[in-house]
């Protein structure tokens, strides 16, 4: 390894220390009793979630701990810069409108794997007025566009400074593999109290910690595809949060109650990571695609 991979290396260790000592022990202050997801008052939950703003706290501290200064675009910056020139913001309408296309299909997933989730009186019955139910994805969206500030701490981290720095050491495809994984572990305190997937499934945590380090493979292609044709960890940011904000129609059509725990279960979570798997394969197949132009060209 010649010197300025390991001072690569070097730096990346710098920032995953950083972002996990600093979040997980964020985590423990925020609620040292691990009281469960659900069981915490809302002000509690939004005060733990405050975590995610240390992977942006860990890339500012690492970039003045090694002197690479703070360019805010380019090469080597921090990739908060925004332009729409060569049509980037293309990528930016796609981070509004993308996490709608995989969420709806994920749920249409689950329904043809489990038809019992699927009651098209459930959204009366939990007191959903039917002539809003069309603009579900559109609140998602508006809050997710606004919500994105929050979103920007993540990604600022692992889109901003992770990604690129993985890229470097191992390649684009072994670094999506590798970042999706060091993700959905930064994810275990909070899997572990509930908040991604409850708690009442077949080897809670460990389960649900391994689902989303699959999960967050999947989607990290695609936060990492938006980050990089646009050159700005906006567009990223902005997907986060609308994913977040669970744009679907169809979820108001879902209960749960009408099947068994472990069906809804296999379900879902089937559903959640083949329907972004396959929006992260299409992906792929586009980077390829343009790789393979590029060494022809």
């Amino acid at each position: 390894m010649n010197k300025e991979n390991m001072n690569d290396k070097k730096r990346l260790l710098i920032f995953l220390g950083l972002t996990f000592g600093l979040s997980w022990m964020w985590f423990f202050i925020s609620n040292p009793e691990m009281t469960l997801w659900n069981d915490l008052p809302v002000n509690r939950q939004s005060f733990v979630c405050l975590g995610m703003l240390f992977p942006l706290i860990a890339h500012i501290l690492t970039r003045r701990i090694t002197k690479e200064g703070f360019a805010m675009s380019g090469e080597g910056s921090m990739r908060l810069g925004i332009t729409f020139s060569d049509r980037k913001w293309i990528f930016f309408i796609l981070a509004l409108l993308l996490p709608w296309a995989y969420t709806e299909l994920s749920n249409l997933i689950a329904i043809i794997i489990c038809p019992d989730l699927y009651d098209k009186d459930h959204a009366l019955m939990t007191g959903v007025d039917k002539r809003l139910i069309p603009l579900i994805p559109i609140n998602a969206i508006v809050t997710g566009a606004i919500g994105s500030f929050a979103a920007l701490g993540e990604e600022a981290g692992w889109r901003g400074y992770m990604m690129p720095g993985l890229m470097k050491l191992t390649g684009r495809y072994r670094a999506l593999l590798i970042g999706g994984v060091i993700w959905g572990l930064w994810h275990a305190p909070l899997t572990c109290i509930g908040h991604n997937f409850g708690t009442d499934y077949p080897g809670f945590p460990f389960t649900g910690i391994l689902i989303m380090c699959v999960y967050c493979v999947c989607i990290g292609v695609i936060l990492t595809f938006v980050t990089e044709r646009s050159g700005s960890v906006w567009p990223a940011a902005i997907l986060h949060a609308v994913n977040n904000s669970c744009p679907s129609i169809l979820a108001v059509y879902m209960d749960p109650a009408k099947s068994t725990p472990t069906r809804v279960l296999i379900a879902q979570w089937g559903g959640m990571l083949i329907g972004t798997g396959a929006l992260a394969l299409a992906v792929i197949i586009v980077w390829r695609k343009t790789d393979k132009e590029a060494v022809n060209s």
